[in-house]
């Protein structure tokens, strides 16, 4: 059974998300605060639904914590309509985010796209596997290793999260071809429902960050002006 750890502390809130979740048939771990929430991540959910404001430890500083440990997807529900905040929680690795009020179709929704995504790309790796037991992307000194969901850099690990992971490796496999922020988030996020194409380039950004040189200087991910994104190697 698919578990979902839920973390928010408005209490009516909590109650409705999970019983909507319940009856989606997923397990639901609840906390109402960040130090519960860090407590109940040691089971390993396979998705995190996480407030930003929450007591004693708040929701960034809980997704940092999860990220440093874990790749498990992470959803961020904020009341919040700053850009900035949305941003700074896309930086510190969530995968995706809602501002509040937000629809329960919404939110199932984006828990179903999260997970069904990373369930298609274990059935490529699957069949990648069947073909090759060690089949790998390289590209200089990057080398991706889709069956142990890994990407080093001149032989050293480098840390990503799910969302870092399924975007280099669809880029890298689609070396030199130009993609929209649009068509990026069709195939990498894979939504039926619009979400703000400005998510893509804090991703493209973080993954800069890691595996360029000089990330002000992209060679690898490059910008091409009023068009989009590609791979360049």
């Amino acid at each position: 059974m698919t578990t979902v750890l839920l973390v928010e502390d408005e209490s009516t809130l909590l109650t409705t998300i999970a019983y909507n979740l319940r009856r989606e048939g997923y397990k639901v771990l609840t906390a109402e605060n960040g130090k519960r929430a860090l407590e109940l991540a040691e089971e390993n959910p396979d998705i995190v639904v996480l407030d930003i404001l929450l007591p004693e430890i708040d929701g960034l500083e809980v997704c940092r914590r999860l990220r440093q440990r874990s790749s498990v997807p992470i959803i961020m529900l904020t009341a919040k309509t700053d850009e900035v905040d949305r941003i700074v929680g896309l930086e510190l690795g969530a995968d995706d985010y809602l501002t509040k009020p937000f629809s329960m179709r919404e939110l199932l929704a984006r828990i179903k796209a999260l997970l069904r995504r990373r369930s298609l790309i274990m059935a490529e790796i699957s069949s990648q596997q069947q073909e090759s037991r060690r089949q790998k992307l390289v590209s200089g000194d990057l080398e991706i290793d889709p069956a142990m969901h890994q990407v080093k850099r001149g032989g050293k690990v480098i840390q990503l999260t799910p969302r870092e992971f399924d975007l280099l490796t669809f880029l890298v496999m689609n070396k030199g071809i130009v993609f929209s922020a649009e068509r990026l988030l069709e195939e990498v996020w894979g939504y039926d429902e619009a979400l703000d194409v400005r998510t893509v380039p804090v991703h493209i950004r973080n993954l800069r960050e890691k595996i360029e040189d000089d990330p002000s200087d992209p060679k690898r991910i490059e910008t091409v002006r009023g068009v989009g994104y590609r791979f360049s190697g």
